[in-house]
């Protein structure tokens, strides 16, 4: 049986690799391109694409720290207790979001 957690590790250094790929690739395309991004009409510029890779990336760095959060949780014998109350956090939970920190009822 896989680990949830060791799976959702794998899967966002995946995103943060291929991410990163991505934003170098833009980088690249905007030195070597002579367009004038700013003023032209033709689509999103270059500076809008790269942001949005940047956003990307920190939101797969944060749900790295996430499941990097709970492994720590987990080693210590807190894995899947509520951070806001203290009880148990559904096991369903859990298997939808194995790095949660909150129950569904502290979540809403």
């Amino acid at each position: 049986m896989t680990d949830p957690l060791a799976a959702e590790r794998a899967a966002a250094l995946a995103q943060i690799e291929a991410l990163t790929r991505e934003f170098d690739n833009v980088v690249a395309a905007s030195r070597s391109s002579n367009a004038d991004d700013e003023h032209d009409p033709e689509g999103a510029t270059i500076a809008f694409e790269r942001q949005q890779v940047v956003a990307l990336l920190d939101q797969a760095r944060r749900r790295l720290a996430d499941v990097d959060a709970a492994l720590a949780h987990r080693e210590e014998g807190a894995y899947g207790i509520c951070e806001s109350c203290g009880r148990p956090i559904a096991p369903e939970r859990l298997a939808a979001r194995p790095a949660a920190r909150t129950c569904i009822d502290c979540a809403r």
